[in-house]
């Protein structure tokens, strides 16, 4: 068995507790809280969607990357469902439109900002 220094004490490891989030209002039924943002740009949140709500726009993928896990219920990109469990990576430049009939919570990534 290897050993290493770097666990949970090492520095730079961080939590978050959702709980403890703030919330932001993006659109009608639809709730960013933030969890974490790293000293490069990187960031994670929550994005928490009630049953019938969408983004108001095109959701344009700039300056990178976002990559979606489905926590809970039914995310739709306007074009398919995707259901609890589901992952998505979607390219930089390229976009959707996030909506959902059944209300979902949804881990997101950014790895460039």
């Amino acid at each position: 068995m290897t050993t290493t220094d770097n666990g949970p004490g090492v520095g730079g490891y961080t939590w978050s507790a959702l709980a403890d989030a703030p919330t932001r209002d993006l659109f009608p039924g639809i709730r960013l809280r933030p969890l974490w943002t790293g000293d490069d740009g990187a960031k994670a949140v929550v994005v928490e969607m009630d049953p019938g709500s969408s983004w108001q726009e095109r959701d344009v993928h700039e300056p990178g990357s976002e990559e979606v896990f489905v926590v809970s219920g039914t995310f739709n990109d306007g074009l398919r469902d995707y259901p609890q469990g589901s992952f998505i990576h979607a390219p930089a430049g390229s976009w959707h439109t996030p909506q959902t009939t059944t209300g979902c919570v949804l881990f997101v990534f950014f790895p460039d900002g």
